[in-house]
């Protein structure tokens, strides 16, 4: 039989000069495979004696561990010196400047989430979250929506199979459920705004089945329809960057406030175009009114003590209306052609000081 320490000097030396995963494979294959030198080694135990057999047994399965592992070693080698070599390639040089017009761009949703925000908290607003998928009480029953509302028809309402107790689930069709969930969660004065994503089964130019709202929520002692008026002609004023902003106030119905009014801002229509703050003609921008007094109720608040308004907007529309957006459904398109018309710088940051400076530019 041919000298082992001989075989497995050569084979390593082999293995150690193998310059690449293949060139390793294909020496494996000739050395250890069904065909190479080991296995050729390991079938001539079959014409041994019992002695031999005893004698060149464990050393040549030893030999065939030994080089086994010097495969794997060299393969791990071999491998680590690769993604080596491909990090190398792939570098970037990270203190190139972020602002770029090849970058990535604020989708216009967010934008107008943010800006909103801003805006809101300037004013003294803290940003309130709840979760999607809601619970009837908090959608509908507390906000005295009554069971017959169509609101609560499966033809606007996604709802989810029934739980083994009988209630379902809903994906909330408004964020006003998180204005219950923190008047149930302390005491008051509460003076919040709740934006975030809601459901609706409705779709065409204005409507999506899932859609962005803003929802404000102020409730303390002495509160009246003054207060409310104020906070949406100043936000109205901010957003929009008009300082001499028209709005006016319609008598409308909610199931959660009381009084209740559409909120109209001037525009006019010139060469196909929505044109805020000028001319004579109004659309309609949001809906609110003071909290119901079985709102209150519902939430153990004393209508006698406490009073509250409320109101309530697409984030969607106004953004439709402020940057000129005709339809909808492109918000959801992910057509990167749209976003990079219509998205925002990522160090677009919104800032109150930059829109007061435009608000004086304006004059």
């Amino acid at each position: 039989m041919q000298d082992l320490q001989t075989l497995e000097s050569e084979i390593n030396a082999n293995i150690t000069a193998a310059a690449d995963i293949d060139a390793l494979e294909s020496l494996r294959i000739n050395e250890l495979g069904k065909k190479g030198r080991v296995s050729l080694l390991m079938r001539e135990l079959g014409t041994m004696s019992a002695d031999e057999k005893k004698e060149f047994g464990p050393k040549l399965n030893q030999l065939k561990n030994n080089l086994n592992d010097a495969v794997q070693l060299r393969k791990e080698t071999l491998e680590q010196v690769a993604l080596n070599i491909k990090l190398a390639s792939e570098s970037v040089d990270i203190s190139l400047t972020a602002v770029s017009q090849e970058l990535g761009s604020i989708h216009p949703i967010t934008q107008v989430m943010d800006e909103v925000s801003e805006i809101f908290t300037e004013m003294g607003f803290s940003v309130a979250e709840g979760p999607e998928i809601e619970e009837d009480f908090y959608n509908f029953t507390a906000l005295n929506i009554p069971e017959e509302h169509p609101a609560r028809q499966m033809h606007d309402t996604f709802y989810f199979p029934k739980g083994e107790d009988g209630t379902r689930k809903l994906l909330r069709t408004h964020t006003s459920p998180v204005q219950i969930r923190t008047m149930m969660q302390g005491e008051p004065p509460y003076r919040i705004i709740a934006p975030g994503r809601t459901y609706r089964n409705d779709s065409d130019a204005t409507h999506t089945p899932m859609f962005h709202q803003v929802e404000a929520l102020v409730i303390d002692k002495d509160i009246h329809m003054g207060h409310l008026k104020w906070a949406i002609e100043e936000f109205a004023r901010k957003f929009f960057e008009i300082e001499n902003v028209k709005i006016r106030f319609r008598p409308s119905y909610f199931p959660f406030t009381e009084p209740s009014a559409e909120v109209d801002i001037g525009c006019s229509f010139k060469n196909g175009e929505i044109r805020i703050g000028e001319g004579d003609d109004w659309l309609e921008i949001m809906g609110c009114g003071m909290v119901n007094d079985r709102v209150l109720e519902n939430v153990d608040l004393d209508p006698k003590i406490y009073q509250g308004f409320a109101f309530g907007m697409g984030l969607d529309r106004i953004a439709m209306l402020k940057w000129g957006i005709p339809d909808l459904r492109d918000f959801f398109a992910a057509d990167l052609r749209w976003l990079k018309h219509y998205g925002f710088q990522a160090l677009d940051i919104p800032s109150l000081s930059t829109r007061s400076s435009a608000l004086k530019g304006s004059k």
